[in-house]
């Protein structure tokens, strides 16, 4: 009953009503375990095998970044590097990263998810070997080489969301994001606790070599397994297929078009996305940058001897996305909007890691604060079931196009949150004031959320 009224309230996506006929019939009820097939054999939905694939390069994708995050204080001992120069060396994955955003989406909205992951996987992998390398060769190596790889990583969140949109009905998509971002956060605890064994084992070298051979293994199965669209899938049962084209609440758009610039920045819920993003990535790479050297400034903890420390808040916004992802569609299946979903969802993804670095404030033991720590990541986790899943929402023909310009708009406050925190902390001598500002701009942004941002299309 609950399904069928879910139908009614929902009077523009009538076809939703064809799921729940499906799911009456008790075809393909569970993404999770499938269900039996049209011959009566059991079979895993098709959809699953998608986002479990999803999910793993995304893991590989952040492990292949945090290799060198470890690996970097050994090559600087080895090569006598400065620390200015070892951010230098840090950043330079931004570098790529911040143009191959944008180029990324462009190519996704025209060639598709599977290609276009695809070739980052296959060259990310690659920068990824070469990369000790290019440090013995040279520092002027090295940077190219990180440069590249960031400039080959920049596909991967656009080609994703694409993909998995084509992919999942609407009242799934959340969930499926959830689980994909799930395994993009696990990369940082497996590239963690992973990296420093085999250095240990092994050399420096070891970390690279096993992450870009997993890379290749992953595009053996990838190439053969998954297309862009169920449509064109020749593994997909009728009854899947049946389920997710009646579940998809936007039309088929046209592929290849570049979107009117002038146009797309014309409206306001465009303006949403790009600021949510921007203020995202700021606390985000706030947390991921300088959380260990506060730690370590104000409370003298050795991050070295607690290495759980640095997995623990990762492996917790694994499960808080996926834990979001389940809410967002929950809340649409009973009844409401995409834009209430949307807001709710984008509300604790600010709101929360806001009060939590206000509270960090008043923190007066490492482990009051790395609870604060925590908490704030876990629930910034919630953005991926609000502005990531926008972009789909209000503009599905240029969808990997606005991931692109928000991401490239996102990763430049990144940059400028880390650096600025430098100077902020030296300026003022404390910590504080620029927590405290992280905060206003998530409440601001909040506020700026829920007046603009809609779920209905836009483009």
């Amino acid at each position: 009953m609950r399904k069928e009224s879910w139908c009614v309230k929902n009077d523009k996506r009538q076809r939703g009503c064809e799921v729940v006929k499906c799911t009456a019939e008790g075809i393909e009820r569970c993404l999770f375990v499938g269900s039996r097939g049209e011959e009566g054999g059991f079979m895993v939905a098709e959809r699953f095998k998608v986002v479990a694939l999803m999910a793993g390069i995304m893991c590989l994708c952040n492990a292949d970044r945090v290799v060198m995050s470890v690996a970097i204080v050994p090559l600087a001992a080895k090569n006598g590097w400065s620390s200015s120069f070892l951010g230098i060396v840090q950043s330079s994955f931004l570098w790529g990263y911040i143009f191959s955003s944008v180029i990324g989406g462009a190519l996704v909205d025209r060639y598709g998810g599977k290609r276009v992951i695809a070739w980052g996987a296959a060259l990310w992998s690659l920068a990824t070997l070469l990369t000790p390398l290019a440090a013995n060769h040279s520092t002027g190596s090295l940077l190219a080489v990180r440069a590249f790889f960031g400039l080959a990583e920049g596909v991967a969140l656009p080609s994703m969301n694409t993909l998995l949109s084509r992919w999942f009905p609407s009242h799934e998509r959340a969930t499926a994001v959830g689980i994909a971002m799930g395994g993009f956060h696990l990369g940082n605890v497996v590239g963690l606790i992973l990296t420093p064994l085999l250095m240990s084992s092994i050399g420096i070298s070891g970390p690279f070599i096993l992450f870009s051979s997993l890379g290749f293994l992953w595009l053996t199965t990838w190439s053969y397994q998954v297309t862009n669209d169920p449509l064109e899938s020749n593994s997909i049962s009728k009854s899947e297929l049946r389920l997710i084209q009646a579940g998809k609440s936007d039309p088929e758009v046209m592929k290849g078009k570049l979107p009117p610039l002038r146009l797309l920045f014309s409206k306001l819920p465009t303006w949403a996305i790009i600021f949510a993003n921007v203020i995202n990535n700021w606390g985000y790479f706030v947390l991921l940058s300088w959380m260990p050297v506060y730690f370590k400034t104000v409370f003298g903890v050795n991050l070295k001897q607690a290495a759980w420390f640095s997995a623990l808040p990762w492996g917790t916004m694994a499960i808080s996305g996926y834990i979001a992802g389940a809410a967002s569609d929950y809340i649409i299946k009973s009844g409401n909007s995409i834009t209430s979903a949307r807001k709710i969802m984008q509300s604790i993804g600010f709101i929360g890691p806001g009060l939590a670095l206000l509270c960090l404030n008043y923190a007066r033991t490492p482990s009051v604060a790395s609870i604060f720590l925590t908490v704030a990541l876990s629930l910034s986790s919630f953005s991926q079931a609000g502005f990531l899943l926008n972009m789909q929402d209000i503009a599905p023909q240029y969808a990997g196009f606005l991931h692109g310009i928000s991401n490239s708009a996102g990763t430049l406050a990144a940059i400028i949150s880390t650096i600025g925190t430098g100077f902020f902390v030296q300026w003022l001598g404390s910590f504080q004031a620029f927590l405290t500002l992280t905060s206003f701009l998530y409440f601001t942004a909040t506020v700026f959320w829920n007046i603009y941002a809609t779920g209905e299309r836009v483009f």
